[in-house]
């Protein structure tokens, strides 16, 4: 930051290059990442709790050192660059502010000491209430203000810095479901103004898919797939990303790929036999007599009476356990006769009802396939299949 606190127009990318972070006691939080967000971009880092997606953010911010690999911001290596010269702002989960000062004090305050002139810091405190509406909040100290409020605050003491990169830790987390929603808007729009390249830090795979332009999906210390949240709901990279992302999750059942006459069979012991339209055979005809997962999300179905599957589809029986009203639509909730848990999304209202049988076809290029185990990649075609 200039010391005249003029603003700092410039944004900058940011690139890791197979870093890692092992604690002591070889416990490792991040295993050889590699990524780049680039100039202006919005990325969102998901995963569950202990995937390493706030050490990798702690990474950038300067926080933590990594083990090995390069951090680089504006194309400069950053690793043995101190945090408060590697000029990015960073919003805690917790907001962080100082009770002691009011909402004007605490957005001055990195100002202040970084040495920006009075003159400057009262329009840029006067400029980031303007943009975040709460203007009128700059007298008040943090125990007067809601929990949306105190969000839109910690967010603004990271705008007024004007900083190259924005580092998001969960900050919607302690938000209640309606204001998470709200919020999450309210990061979008704002980031369609500032432009500041963004790494925001969440595991709400929902709130992941709303607000990035890109995300990359964590697990066990390693990114699993990065991608348009289009590219990662249609095209999982594998079975983890596939159960991950999606809510309800996917549905995914565990079998054998045979061979049947002149086509290919999907089964599950004795109980499930899916016959497989041509259009699968070139993806699956290299797994005949392997063991793979099927899995359809709970959206990709149609009830039916009893009867034959329509043309390309195949048809599962569900035993409904569990009926959950969501508005305009229901999860069924149910298992196969051959005990398969399965979820499916259907209208409101459904028509069905506990203890019933009711059979779903799903259309079978809907169909998604996998190698067995947790992450197993997601099964392309075959070249020459």
């Amino acid at each position: 930051m200039p010391p005249d606190g003029a603003m700092m127009p410039a944004v900058a990318d940011v690139r890791l290059e197979h870093v890692s972070k092992v604690y002591a006691g070889d416990v490792a939080a991040v295993h050889d990442l590699s990524l780049r967000v680039d100039e202006g971009e919005f990325m969102v880092i998901v995963g569950p709790s202990g995937c390493g997606k706030t050490t990798t953010l702690r990474l950038i911010a300067g926080l933590e050192s990594p083990t090995s690999g390069e951090i680089y911001i504006g194309g400069q290596p950053v690793n043995d660059v101190a945090p408060k010269d590697r000029d990015v702002a960073m919003v805690f989960q917790d907001y962080a502010l100082y009770p002691h000062l009011t909402v004007r004090r605490n957005l001055a305050f990195g100002l202040k000491l970084r040495g920006v002139k009075r003159p400057q810091i009262e329009q840029r405190v006067g400029r980031t209430a303007d943009l975040l509406g709460i203007t009128g909040l700059l007298d008040r100290k943090p125990a007067a203000l809601s929990g949306g409020e105190r969000q839109r605050v910690a967010v603004g003491r990271a705008i007024v810095r004007d900083p190259r990169c924005f580092l998001f830790d969960e900050p919607l987390s302690n938000l209640d479901a309606k204001l998470r929603t709200q919020m999450r808007v309210e990061l979008k729009m704002l980031h369609a103004q500032l432009k500041t390249t963004t790494v925001h830090v969440t595991h709400d795979q929902g709130e992941a898919m709303a607000l990035g332009q890109r995300v990359a999906v964590m697990a066990a210390g390693r990114i699993q797939q990065v991608g348009t949240p289009k590219e990662i709901y249609e095209n999982p990279a594998n079975a983890f990303v596939a159960g991950f992302v999606g809510d309800p999750a996917m549905n995914f059942v565990e079998g054998r790929v045979e061979r049947q006459d002149k086509g290919l069979v999907f089964t599950h012991g004795d109980d499930l036999r899916w016959p497989l339209p041509e259009s699968e055979t070139q993806r699956l005809v290299g797994q005949a007599g392997r063991p793979v997962i099927a899995g359809f999300r709970p959206q990709h179905r149609r009830s039916r009476p009893q009867g034959a599957a329509a043309r390309g589809t195949i048809a599962i029986e569900v035993v409904v356990e569990r009926l959950e009203l969501l508005g305009d639509h229901v999860d069924l909730w149910g298992r196969t006769p051959a005990g398969i848990p399965v979820v499916a999304r259907v209208d409101s209202p459904c028509g069905h009802a506990e203890g019933e049988r009711v059979t779903f076809d799903i259309a079978a290029d809907a169909l998604h396939f996998f190698e067995p185990g947790p992450y197993g990649r997601t099964l392309a075609p075959q070249a020459g299949g």
